[in-house]
Parts: C-alpha cells; sequence; structure tokens
C-alpha cells in the first residue's frame, strides 16, 4: 500500500496514536492526501534536522495528552448527565410522591369525625413523612461523600457500633428484632469516620427496613474483624431478600430491588462510592425471604 493508504489504515483501526509524516516525496496530491485522509499531525519534508524531529514529537505528545483528557473529561460529562437526568427524575418521583400523599391525606381528614380513620391518616402521613426524611438524609450523604479530603483517624469499632446500638436501640426494640454485634479489633485501623459510619448506617437502615412482617425471628447480625491492615465487615438480616438477578443493579443511582417498602435508591448508591474512596468493595449474596448478607472490605490508611 502506499503511504497514504497505511495512514488512512491506522486512523481507522488505532484512531489515539498521533501520525507524523516525514518523506522525500514532494507530489503535492500525495502530501493533500495524506493530511485529509490519514489525518496527520506533522509533516516533515527531506532533508529533516534533529531539532525538527524533537519538536514535532514533543508537540505531538502535548497533543496526544490534551485529546486523551478532552476524552476521559467527556466520558466524565456523560456519566454527570446521566446521573443528572435521573436525578431530576427521582427529585420528581421521590419528593413530590409524598408531599402528594400528605396533601391529599390532609383534605380527606377535614371531613373524617370517626378516629380509627383519623389513625389511619396518620400512619399514611407518617410514612410520607419518614419517605422524604429518608431521601434527604440519603442526598446529604451523597453529595457529602463526593467533597473534600479524606480525614484519616484511628478507629474504634467497639465506639462505632455502640453508637449504632444507640442510634437504632428503639426501633430495633419496638420491632422486636434480635441485633448481634460482634467486634474483633487487636489492631490500629486508620480511616475516614464520617465516610465508614456513612457505609455503616445505609446498610444498617436496610437491614431493618426490609425486614419481613409478622415474621416472629427477625434478626441483624452486624460483624467486624480487622486484621493483617483491613475491616472484614460482614451485615447479615433476615429480611425478604434479593433476587440474584438485580444483585449488580442495586448498586447503581435511584435503583431499587423491590417496591415493597419506600426508599430512595440512594443508599447503596452511597455505599458503593464511598468504598471506592476508602479503596475497598463489597458483595452480597441473597436468597428470596429468607433474607441478606452484605461482606466489605476496607483496608487501613
Amino acid at each position: 500500500m502506499t503511504g497514504v493508504e497505511f495512514f488512512e489504515e491506522v486512523r481507522h483501526l488505532y484512531p489515539l496514536p498521533i501520525r507524523i509524516l516525514i518523506t522525500a516525496y514532494t507530489d503535492i496530491e500525495s502530501v493533500i492526501g495524506a493530511v485529509n485522509r490519514g489525518q496527520i499531525f506533522r509533516y516533515i519534508g527531506k532533508p529533516w534536522y534533529d531539532v525538527d524531529i524533537v519538536s514535532a514529537i514533543e508537540e505531538a505528545h502535548k497533543f496526544y495528552l490534551a485529546s486523551s483528557m478532552l476524552m476521559i473529561k467527556n466520558q466524565e460529562l456523560q456519566l454527570a448527565y446521566n446521573e443528572l437526568d435521573k436525578f431530576a427524575y427521582s427529585v420528581s418521583h421521590d419528593l413530590r410522591g409524598p408531599l402528594s400523599g400528605i396533601l391529599g391525606a390532609i383534605e380527606l381528614a377535614r371531613d373524617i369525625e370517626d378516629v380509627e380513620e383519623m389513625k389511619e391518616l396518620l400512619n399514611l402521613m407518617e410514612s410520607s413523612v419518614f419517605k422524604l426524611d429518608d431521601y434527604i438524609s440519603s442526598m446529604h450523604d451523597y453529595y457529602s461523600s463526593r467533597r473534600g479530603e479524606l480525614k484519616v483517624m484511628d478507629i474504634d469499632f467497639n465506639a462505632v457500633c455502640e453508637e449504632l446500638q444507640e442510634i437504632y436501640g428503639v426501633y430495633i426494640s419496638t420491632n422486636k428484632i434480635r441485633f448481634n454485634v460482634s467486634v474483633d479489633q487487636q489492631e490500629t485501623f486508620r480511616s475516614d469516620e464520617f465516610v465508614l459510619k456513612m457505609i455503616l448506617n445505609n446498610l444498617m437502615t436496610n437491614a431493618i427496613k426490609y425486614q419481613k412482617k409478622n415474621y416472629h425471628d427477625k434478626s441483624i447480625g452486624l460483624s467486624i474483624v480487622i486484621r493483617g491492615g483491613a475491616a472484614d465487615i460482614e451485615i447479615r438480616d433476615s429480611g425478604i431478600g434479593i433476587p440474584e438477578s438485580h444483585f449488580e443493579e442495586i448498586f447503581n443511582l435511584f435503583s431499587r430491588a423491590t417496591s415493597h417498602r419506600a426508599g430512595s435508591g440512594l443508599g447503596l448508591y452511597n455505599v458503593k462510592g464511598a468504598l471506592l474512596k476508602l479503596g475497598g468493595h463489597i458483595t452480597v449474596s441473597s436468597v428470596v425471604d429468607q433474607g441478606t448478607l452484605f461482606k466489605l472490605m476496607i483496608p487501613s490508611k
């Protein structure tokens, strides 16, 4: 093939490398063909000097870096647009939905005299308020986990678990859920306390939220083992479970594995993002109507 044909084929097969043409051929039509069809970056005629070659390569390298960064930024921008679209939909659905429910209940309450019916309406309104609170809290976690640098400090997991028991103690007790906690920390562990607590709070909230109604043996198990410079964390529940076909998508933005419970669709997405920030990872195993197990590995900083 000719040089022009070679450049043209290279451009289609490998579009990223920068192409430089060095030739003694002076046919202007061929040069124009190389520029147009092969999209060369620089044309150098013979005889050439070292300084010309060095300068061409340096400029080509700068152009390559700029083009590569532009491509990466375009991909990031597309992801941001996709998230923005999902966010706009979610705001409309997750904020206006509960508010409409509350307003509807208020309208009905004006004409109700029966106390029992009024209690039912109050329960509906309470459910809508909890849904709004969950959504706002998740949005706060979402943006907090994505800004600023990590604030690394020594972590006492016994203290962290005591705080979790205080936060969820009343709800767990009133709903008759067994909460078993096990911590084995014999070495120093350093990480960002806020991000760690956000991860555990989201997983604990899900473990509580997705328990089976009227089940006589509700339970949540939290196990934390620090060894070899890493934290191995397991959170197990006796809840409604997650279909295996949903294992991957539950970590996506605004994704829900079930419509049986109110949720923002942000919790597990926040967990995954926070774990990436800490350099950790998460796996899930679950059986429908039997429960779910999340396993996390978080390295010490």
